[in-house]
């Protein structure tokens, strides 16, 4: 894993931009995994002034995003739908037809109907060629997606029951008195893991233990996160204070520093 520490959350989001706007000049119709969390917002603005003033094309780009609350109309603003849509989908040149999210909608019918809706989901990834570039956060325990501690490291897209700290950190993104969905869809560990890259980002002290625990800690599903260590090819872009706990910065100086060495043409 590649770790890449920036001063501040403003440098982490430039940078995280960047990385995306080059993978999509390589290959105009990335197959890109987005991710919807406090995190990304400023990753997502960057991207959307990089559309208006650069010209950055996402007309031939196809999205599948991580995961989505069960429960919520698509329409209603707390929806991870209508969060993709404020923050990026509104502003560049997507079609709507390359954009994937799984359906939580409830449709009066029971869970096991959302057995069908995660296999759907999975298809439309293999017919899609599988995912280029993964982008994932990181939450406060080290979970991925909705993948909670003990997940199976082969999970795949499926219905998550959400333990209580992660409705507790979503509940800010509620208005008082609406209570946070307690389930969502998320794409597994196995999914997430057959990206061809996978773009983790962290910020803030809040976060600093799970980084290091997914970064250099021991291989557990009690840290989602740390699965990411048998990926060949993951890059963590942190922040300065959500790196605090990590015990090797100056490896991971040097270790960038002979990456741009050795592969100048690829933009960290």
């Amino acid at each position: 894993m590649l770790v890449i520490i920036t001063d501040d959350y403003a440098e982490l989001s430039r940078e995280a931009a960047r990385i995306i706007a080059n993978a999509m000049r390589k290959k105009p119709d990335l197959r890109l995994g987005l991710a919807t969390g406090d995190t990304q917002q400023g990753m997502y603005g960057e991207l959307v002034r990089m559309h208006r003033e650069a010209g950055l094309d996402f007309s031939r780009v196809v999205t599948f995003n991580l995961d989505e609350y069960i429960g919520l109309p698509a329409g209603h603003p707390q929806s991870f739908r209508s969060a993709m849509r404020k923050s990026l989908f509104d502003h560049v040149s997507i079609p709507v037809s390359h954009i994937h999210i799984p359906d939580g909608t409830l449709h009066g019918t029971p869970r096991n109907n959302f057995d069908e809706v995660c296999e759907q989901y999975e298809a439309e990834i293999r017919r899609a060629g599988g995912i280029d570039l993964q982008i994932v956060g990181i939450g406060k325990d080290g979970h991925i997606g909705f993948n909670e501690p003990t997940s199976s490291l082969a999970s795949r897209t499926r219905p998550k029951t959400l333990m209580q700290q992660t409705i507790e950190d979503n509940r800010h993104n509620f208005p008082p008195g609406e209570e946070p969905p307690a389930v969502a869809i998320t794409m597994g560990i196995g999914t997430i893991l057959e990206a061809r890259r996978i773009l983790l980002l962290a910020s803030g002290t809040a976060k600093a233990k799970a980084v290091a625990l997914a970064v250099e800690g021991p291989l557990t599903a009690s840290v989602s996160a740390s699965a990411l260590q048998m990926h060949r090819d993951v890059t963590a872009l942190v922040d300065r204070e959500a790196a605090a706990n990590l015990q090797h910065k100056d490896y991971y100086r040097k270790a960038l520093e002979m990456a741009r060495k050795l592969t100048p043409g690829r933009l960290w």
